[in-house]
């Protein structure tokens, strides 16, 4: 073989493995983002989630933090504010006292609609179920009509809940209000809402 000849050999071999690299380099660019996007970023589920120290909401109180673009609020309620939940259902003025309509997990289906282990913490999804306003958080009694024993009061179209945002008769939304999946952690110093309960409407 002649000099010309090894360095035709030479320059097509060189040109040939260059092919190969940079096609194998475009489908590895490709085939990364796409493998990427199967899996979700860290990112993504740290968004898909929102943790709130219950240690800091007092008794009485409530702490309301947005969530993929929702109000969740988290109530501590008193033994007194929950005594309030069986005179509410023995009125027989509650829409679905049953929790028939599934607004809430399985272990949230209970008059506190809680976690039995920390019965007092409401943790819901603070939006009307009639037309999504905000509805006002209305703890002390008589302070929404005479009668009133506390709870939640929309002021734009009249709708009303009680302690465990469960819908009054006389109110035009449909349903209670939405409670999203959520755990606790840390010796139930924190809990985290991670989801919505797929059954559960909003509006």
């Amino acid at each position: 073989m002649t000099v010309r000849k090894e360095k035709q050999e030479e320059r097509r071999e060189f040109l040939s493995s260059s092919v190969k690299l940079a096609g194998a380099a475009t489908v590895g660019a490709l085939g990364v983002p796409m493998l990427d996007g199967l899996n979700p970023s860290a990112a993504t589920e740290a968004a898909s989630s929102v943790e709130i120290d219950v240690t800091k909401v007092p008794p009485g109180g409530q702490v309301t933090v947005p969530w993929q673009g929702k109000a969740v609020m988290v109530m501590n309620r008193t033994p007194e504010m929950l005594a309030t939940l069986e005179k509410v259902q023995a009125q027989g003025i509650l829409k679905d006292p049953d929790l028939k309509v599934p607004q809430q997990p399985p272990y949230a289906k209970n008059i506190y609609r809680a976690r039995m282990e920390q019965k007092n913490m409401l943790v819901l999804v603070r939006i009307c179920t009639h037309m999504c306003c905000i509805p006002l958080y209305k703890p002390k009694p008589n302070s929404v009509r005479p009668g009133w024993l506390g709870g939640f009061h929309c002021p734009c179209h009249g709708s009303m809940y009680d302690l465990s945002a469960r819908v009054i008769v006389t109110s035009p939304a449909p349903r209670n209000m939405a409670i999203p999946e959520y755990h606790y952690e840390d010796g139930g110093k924190k809990v985290v809402v991670t989801k919505m309960y797929p059954k559960a409407r909003l509006c």
